[in-house]
C-alpha cells in the first residue's frame, strides 16, 4: 500500500462530547431490535443533546467559502441561516447580508471590478454584492437550480451552471441573459480555463469540456482504479478548481464496484481506505488519458477542497469526521504528489497532528488566505477559523449566534464509524448515481439473499414516510429497523436512541427535490400526461397518490418482486430500475422495463417520447 507525504493534517475536534447511552431503539411494534454487535467505543460519533429544527437545515453541500483578491476578505455563503457574510480577516469585522427565507447561497466568484456574485441554491437567482459596504446590488433570476459560478474577464462575462442542464452566460456588470446551452442534467461546478468552460456533473464526476457554441466537445472522468481486491468507480463530484496551468482538481467520491457484503461490518473501515466509499483527490488534464486519483484515508464526505497561493498544495475539507474526536476533517497534499501519483492507490498521512490543533463545529468550506493560511468555515457553531501555522491556536471569528444544530441532520452527515455516512451514498439527500452489487453473508456462502445481485441506490428527495417499507425488496418495514440493519449492523455505528430516530426521521423527510426547468415542449409534456393517466396503459396503477407510489412490491417481468419507486423528481435519477439497466427514461421501455411494466409495448417512439417528456416534469 502506497504512502504519500502530507503536508498538514488538521484534527478538528467535535464539541459533542455526550457518550451514548448504548439503548438500541424500539420498532414500530415496540419490540426491541438487538444484533449483539458493538463497535469500538470511541470510534463511532456521539451527537449529543438530540434536537431538531422547525426549519430543517440542507444537506451540505460545500463550496461556500471564497476569499478575494485583497487577500484578506473572506465571503461565506450560509446556507443554514440564508445569510453571506462578508469577513474582514485582519480585524475579525463581519458584516451580515440577509437574504430571502430559503434562497439557500451556495458558491460565489468575485469579477474584476471586485463585486461579488453568490449562487443562490433555492433562489433560482444568483446575487450581486458589493463586499466593501455590504449592499446587495441586485439579483436576477438564471435557472431554477442554479449550482455553480464562474467568472471570464475576457466579456466580462459570468457562467452559471444549472442542475437542470442550463449553461447560462450573462454581464458582470448587470444586466439580462446573454446566452443559455442546454448541456445534461446534474451540472455541477464550471470553471474557465483559457476562455474555454469546463463543467463538472456531481454524480457521475465527469467534466464536459463545452465549446463556443454549446457543444459539448470532450469528456473528462477519473480512471477506475482496479485494486488487488476490489475496484472502485468515480462519482460524486463535490468540487472542481482549475490550476493556473490549466489543471483541474476535483475532489470527488470513489465507491466499490466489485463486491459489497452486506453482513455486520460489511461496509468497511477496518483499514486504510477500507470503506466501500472513498474520499479522493484527481488531477485531470484535457488531452491526456485520465488517471484514477489517489484515495485519501479517512476523507468522509469530501465537499471542498482549496489550492493554495502558490498553487503549490491543495487542502481537502472531510465534513463527515466531525462528531468522532480526534479524526482528521482537513487534508492538505503537495500538487506535485497528484502529479506524480498514476496507481490511484489509498494515500496515508505521516504527518498528523494531534492534540495542538483543536476546535469545534461542523465544517462545510476551505479556503486559502494570500499569506497560506487555512481557512475553514463551519456551519454550527456559524464561525470562521484561521490556522496560520501547523501548531498554532486558530483565530475564530463567530458569524451568527443563531443555532442551526440538528441530530437528524449530523446523524446524516456523519462518518458511522466505518468510514462511511450516510450522505456517502445519499449525496446532498439525493442518490449517487451508482448500482451496487450486494453479497451476502460474505463472498463464500453457499447461501443467497433475496437483497443479492445489482441494487440502484434509491434518491430519499421529496419525503420518503408514508413509503414503507423500504430498499427495493421492501425488507426493511420502516427507519428503525432500517438503522439498525445497516447504519449500526453494516456500518458499524452506534445504537440510535428513540429521540435521535425521531429526529432523523423528521431531517430526511424534509430533503426537497431538485426543481426542474421549464420543459422544452409543453404540448408533449400534455400529450405524455395523458398517457400516463390512460387506465389502458397502467402506469397509475402502481404510481398513484401523492407519492406516485402504492408501497407494494411488484413483479414486473425482472425476475423478482421490487417495490414500486416514487415517481417524484424521477428526470434526476438516471441509470433507472432496481439494477440500474436503463441508462435513460427511453431504455426504460425496452426490454430493460421488464414484459409486465404497464402496457407500453403497442406505444410508438413519438407516444414514448412524450411520455418521458411528461415524467421529466414529475
Amino acid at each position: 500500500m502506497r504512502r504519500a507525504s502530507f503536508v498538514l493534517v488538521l484534527s478538528l475536534l467535535s464539541a459533542c462530547d455526550k457518550d451514548g447511552d448504548g439503548v438500541v431503539p424500539p420498532d414500530i411494534e415496540g419490540n426491541q431490535l438487538d444484533f449483539g454487535f458493538f463497535d469500538e467505543p470511541g470510534n463511532q460519533p456521539t451527537f449529543g443533546q438530540t434536537v431538531s429544527q422547525t426549519s430543517a437545515p440542507p444537506p451540505i453541500s460545500g463550496g461556500t467559502l471564497l476569499m478575494l483578491k485583497d487577500g484578506r476578505t473572506a465571503i461565506a455563503a450560509d446556507p443554514d441561516r440564508d445569510r453571506v457574510f462578508v469577513v474582514n480577516l485582519d480585524t475579525a469585522i463581519s458584516a451580515e447580508v440577509v437574504l430571502q427565507d430559503g434562497d439557500e447561497p451556495g458558491r460565489s466568484v468575485e469579477d474584476g471590478s471586485g463585486h461579488v456574485h453568490v449562487v443562490l441554491r433555492r433562489g433560482a437567482a444568483v446575487l450581486d454584492l458589493d463586499p466593501t459596504t455590504g449592499t446587495i446590488l441586485g439579483r436576477r433570476n438564471v435557472c431554477p437550480a442554479p449550482r455553480g459560478i464562474a467568472y471570464q474577464a475576457t466579456g466580462d462575462l459570468l457562467h452559471v451552471a444549472c442542475a437542470g442542464g442550463e449553461l447560462v452566460s450573462l454581464p458582470a456588470a448587470g444586466g439580462d441573459i446573454t446566452r443559455s446551452f442546454m448541456l445534461e442534467r446534474d451540472l455541477r461546478d464550471v470553471v474557465v480555463v483559457n476562455d474555454q468552460l469546463r463543467v463538472s456533473k456531481f454524480r457521475s464526476a465527469e467534466v464536459l469540456i463545452v465549446n463556443s457554441i454549446g457543444q459539448i466537445a470532450d469528456r473528462l472522468t477519473p480512471a477506475q482504479f482496479n485494486g488487488s481486491f476490489s475496484s472502485f468507480a468515480p462519482a460524486i463530484a463535490w468540487r472542481t478548481l482549475a490550476l493556473p496551468t490549466g489543471e483541474l482538481i476535483m475532489v470527488h467520491q470513489r465507491g466499490n464496484s466489485s463486491g459489497v457484503e452486506t453482513t455486520q461490518g460489511g461496509y468497511g473501515g477496518q483499514g486504510p481506505c477500507d470503506g466501500i466509499v472513498q474520499g479522493t483527490v484527481s488531477l485531470l488534464v484535457p488531452g491526456q488519458t485520465p488517471t484514477a486519483g489517489s484515495a485519501v484515508d479517512q476523507a468522509v464526505l469530501p465537499v471542498d477542497v482549496a489550492i493554495s497561493p502558490d498553487a503549490s498544495t491543495v487542502a481537502m475539507l472531510a465534513a463527515g469526521n466531525s462528531h468522532i474526536p480526534g479524526m482528521p476533517l482537513v487534508f492538505e497534499m503537495a500538487v506535485s504528489d497528484l502529479r506524480r501519483d498514476e496507481n490511484g492507490d489509498c494515500m496515508q498521512d505521516q504527518n498528523t497532528i494531534n492534540g495542538n490543533i483543536t476546535s469545534s463545529g461542523e465544517p462545510v468550506a476551505i479556503a486559502y488566505t494570500a499569506k497560506g493560511s487555512v481557512v475553514v468555515q463551519s456551519r454550527e457553531p456559524a464561525q470562521l477559523q484561521i490556522y496560520d501555522t501547523l501548531i498554532s491556536v486558530p483565530v475564530t471569528i463567530s458569524l451568527s449566534n443563531t443555532s442551526r444544530a440538528d441530530t437528524g441532520h449530523a446523524i446524516f452527515h456523519s462518518n458511522s464509524g466505518a468510514s462511511v455516512a450516510c450522505a456517502s451514498c445519499h449525496a446532498e439527500g439525493g442518490e449517487d448515481g451508482r448500482t451496487w452489487t450486494f453479497i451476502s453473508n460474505g463472498f463464500s456462502s453457499d447461501e443467497v439473499s433475496a437483497e443479492d445481485g445489482p441494487r440502484r441506490t434509491q434518491s430519499l428527495r421529496g419525503g420518503i414516510l408514508g413509503t414503507e417499507p423500504f430498499h427495493w425488496e421492501g425488507d426493511q418495514k420502516n427507519l428503525g429497523m432500517l438503522m439498525q440493519q445497516v447504519f449500526v449492523g453494516r456500518m458499524s455505528g452506534p445504537n440510535v436512541a428513540d429521540d435521535q430516530l425521531h429526529a432523523l426521521s423528521s431531517w430526511i423527510d424534509s430533503i426537497p427535490l431538485i426543481p426542474n426547468s421549464p420543459p422544452a415542449d409543453t404540448a408533449a409534456v400534455a400529450r405524455g400526461q395523458a398517457l400516463f393517466e390512460d387506465s389502458s396503459i397502467g402506469c397509475t396503477g402502481c404510481h398513484s397518490g401523492a407519492k406516485l407510489t402504492d408501497n407494494i412490491s411488484v413483479d414486473v417481468g425482472t425476475g423478482s418482486a421490487f417495490q414500486v419507486p416514487s415517481l417524484r423528481g424521477v428526470g434526476y435519477r438516471s441509470p433507472f430500475m432496481h439494477d440500474g439497466c436503463a441508462t435513460t427514461l427511453t431504455d426504460r421501455f425496452g426490454g430493460c422495463g421488464g414484459t409486465n411494466h404497464g402496457n407500453t409495448a403497442s406505444l410508438t417512439s413519438n407516444n414514448i417520447a412524450d411520455l418521458v417528456s411528461y415524467l421529466q416534469t414529475l
